[in-house]
């Protein structure tokens, strides 16, 4: 690739479907579709037609239906709540086989910093990408289509922290820019693997995921902290702390469900 050259896009917009290319593969199948980039679309969708007056995205919750072979898809979006500082979005996103995923997303507009309005952190900065693995993917053979650090135990210095750093380099549609928003929604799907990597490999497959945000990650990198984890009977539920490069912008709460056929 040339230096003028771009990535190529996940999706290209046509007659109000939303093509995917082989970079939307999923990491299980060359012919589905990767689950992250649900939570993209709605973000977009949310930002195209309903972020307005001040409104900025609190929450987004979006639930993975079932694993969509990669074929035109089609994204509708309407307000179920509207209030003067709250606005309460749903998104279907469905192929012609019908829905594939959805989310709910809470708008909120800000009243100022509250006298007294303390933050409630994590006691330990995170370390920088240079610092974790560069490239490697939790599924073998699998080549992540963003760039990606990370780190799973402890590498010999004392810190067993489980992070990630994650960078988009393709556009998730056509001559669009990625927005701070779609990047957030896009690396929150990682939560669920990072969460659920074990030594024997990666057995779960998540159903859904909540990001909640104090504001928008300022520039390109989205980080990833897990803070706990507990799993019985074969589900699973992790909490992540999501940062950027300033410091921890909110948390994502994932469930998972154990499939082991994914270690096949």
């Amino acid at each position: 690739m040339t230096q003028t050259e771009q990535p190529p896009a996940f999706f290209t917009e046509r007659d109000g479907e939303l093509i995917p290319s082989p970079a939307a593969q999923s990491p299980w199948s060359a012919d589905l579709l990767h689950g992250r980039l649900i939570g993209g679309l709605a973000a977009r969708a949310v930002e195209r037609g309903h972020l307005t007056d001040g409104l900025r995205a609190a929450r987004v919750t979006v639930d993975l239906f079932r694993g969509s072979p990669l074929v035109p898809l089609r994204v509708e979006s309407r307000t179920v709540r509207d209030g003067r500082r709250i606005r309460v979005v749903d998104v279907e996103i469905s192929s012609a086989r019908g829905a594939i995923g959805r989310a709910s997303v809470v708008l909120l507009r800000g009243g100022g910093t509250m006298p007294g309005e303390v933050a409630v952190v994590p006691p330990r900065e995170m370390p920088p990408p240079g610092d974790l693995i560069a490239g490697a993917g939790p599924v073998t053979g699998w080549t992540p289509p963003f760039d990606l650090h990370w780190r799973l135990a402890d590498n010999g210095d004392g810190d067993a922290r489980r992070v990630a750093w994650t960078r988009e380099i393709h556009p998730l549609v056509a001559g669009e820019p990625v927005s701070p928003l779609v990047r957030a929604a896009l690396a929150a799907d990682f939560a669920s693997p990072l969460s659920n990597f074990g030594p024997e490999g990666l057995y779960y497959i998540n159903a859904d995921y909540t990001l909640t945000l104090s504001r928008p990650p300022l520039g390109e990198l989205v980080g990833l902290e897990v803070t706990g984890r507990l799993s019985e009977e074969g589900v699973s539920t992790g909490v992540c702390v999501v940062h950027d490069e300033s410091g921890p912008i909110g948390h994502c709460v994932v469930t998972a469900l154990a499939n082991p056929r994914m270690g096949d």
